[in-house]
């Protein structure tokens, strides 16, 4: 085959390549924002619509530095319904400077350090036989199941959070939006 019959299809390889390398860094939309992977954490967060309590109680509790660090990260994102659905006073408490350590640990029971994917929790669920089992930031556990299709993360106190936005990947890991806020034994 001539070299002038051989630059179309490389061409087509090229553009196939670079079009899988653009299709694996697309945006995904949370809150009524892009998401953009080449932002860390707390730059895409911010501009969330449904996490402002979250980057509020980010920045109430001194984490935003280490949200914006090279991680990465893992991070269950509870909405701000997830925040509401706790009980009344909870949130406004937690904010209170007095209450930053708590805040923290709530905080970081929500961070799972590396960057798994939604398929790698699947596989870590299936490869438990049904469950699994991950060390948060914090140091305390946190559970992981299938229900259908939908991976489920169970808290030490027993409340169960669905994942509805898996995926968004950031430049410093990737976060997993949530419905319902993990609590840590305190």
């Amino acid at each position: 085959m001539k070299m002038r019959n051989l630059l179309p299809v490389l061409a087509l390889g090229l553009f196939m390549i670079a079009g899988t390398a653009t299709f694996a860094q697309e945006t995904k939309m949370v809150g009524g924002a892009a998401m953009y992977p080449s932002k860390n954490i707390v730059e895409n967060a911010v501009n969330s619509k449904d996490h402002t309590t979250l980057v509020a109680a980010v920045k109430a509790a001194a984490l935003v530095e280490t949200l914006q660090s090279e991680g990465p990260f893992t991070v269950l994102a509870p909405t701000n319904a997830a925040f509401e659905k706790l009980p009344d006073g909870t949130v406004a408490s937690l904010l209170k400077p007095e209450n930053k350590k708590a805040l923290q640990g709530v905080l970081t029971y929500h961070v799972i350090a590396g960057k798994n994917s939604a398929a790698d929790i699947i596989q870590d669920i299936k490869d438990g036989g049904g469950t699994a089992e991950w060390t948060t930031v914090n140091g305390q556990m946190l559970w992981g199941m299938l229900d259908g299709d939908m991976v489920k993360i169970k808290d030490q106190a027993g409340n169960i959070a669905t994942v509805t936005i898996a995926d968004v990947y950031q430049s410093n890991g990737v976060i997993h939006v949530i419905d319902t806020v993990l609590l840590p034994k305190m």
